[in-house]
């Protein structure tokens, strides 16, 4: 039993040491690509030379005019010359979120951006980042971006300003019985929680069962307030509570939404009836009958 509890402890120290390293990694990999992004912005283009891998490849992916897959091969040297030729400040590549994955001494990173030309707003996609760690520090080995117009985040919009303003339009997709934007808004495997103990539903699943309500001029119209966000580290996350004012008097919704290809999709949302705690016994022998 000693021995036991002997391996137990000695285990957890590594793995908590191994957590440490871990944690080390991800905060020189993201200073790294930090260093990058303020190297371009400052026109300092030896800075950011010192960050590329000698055998750095560089990529664009997207789809054509005719909605083909391509992708762009890019050069570092071009890049690096572009930087130089620019006055500081002109080029500015704005990070909105930084997943990062470390097992030594290789690294990935995911950021979406919104790429600034002049101030102003040229392009958005996101980059992925592949990395290794040499004897003089983190070097990037590859990078791929996607680039598009449209969905861009920006400081006019910001990220809890582009959160509010995708719940509140499904909820007003509801109340408009608009459907292709209300479960459009929902992530394929979503879940939504009703008022109702039996009514946990599937996004598809919903979507068959409430078509009777959505079929007439309002599917149900509940209108927010009172919404507070929480984002996780990398903003890839935002969960929220709300009130509600409905038919059945004030509710509370609480749900959990994902940014993924440019855009919210709602995860998990659960509607609640709120009952006030002087009413909650007659409630209790409401529900007994």
């Amino acid at each position: 039993m000693r021995y036991l509890v002997l391996l137990l402890v000695i285990t957890t120290i590594f793995s908590n040491l191994n957590a440490q390293e871990v944690a080390s990694e991800e905060a020189a990999v993201a200073a790294a690509i930090k260093t990058l992004f303020d190297g371009m912005r400052s026109a300092d283009s030896a800075t950011v030379a010192t960050l590329l891998h000698p055998d750095i490849r560089m990529q664009s992916v997207g789809y054509d005019k005719d909605g083909k897959p391509y992708i762009q091969q890019g050069s570092s040297q071009r890049w690096l010359q572009s930087i130089a030729s620019y006055p500081a400040g002109t080029l500015d590549e704005r990070l909105y979120s930084l997943v990062i994955e470390v097992d030594l001494p290789l690294a990935t990173a995911w950021t979406d951006y919104s790429f600034f030309l002049n101030g102003e707003l040229s392009h958005c996609g996101t980059n992925a980042f592949q990395m290794v760690k040499l004897a003089d520090g983190w070097k990037i080995h590859q990078v791929t971006d996607t680039r598009r117009k449209t969905a861009c985040i920006t400081e006019t919009m910001a990220l809890a300003d582009s959160v509010h303003a995708f719940v509140d339009a499904w909820h007003v997709a509801a109340a408009e019985a608009d459907e292709d934007t209300f479960f459009g808004s929902m992530a394929p495997d979503g879940i939504y929680l009703g008022t109702d103990a039996s009514e946990r539903w599937l996004r598809d699943t919903f979507h068959v069962w409430a078509q009777f309500a959505f079929d007439r001029e309002s599917a149900w119209s509940f209108k927010p307030y009172d919404r507070q966000l929480y984002f996780s580290d990398n903003n890839k996350y935002v969960w929220w509570e709300e009130m509600l004012e409905t038919w059945m008097g004030p509710c509370r919704g609480s749900g959990v939404a994902h940014y993924e290809n440019g855009q919210w999709k709602i995860k998990h949302y659960n509607l609640a009836v709120t009952i006030d705690n002087d009413k909650i016994e007659g409630f209790i022998e409401l529900t007994k009958e």
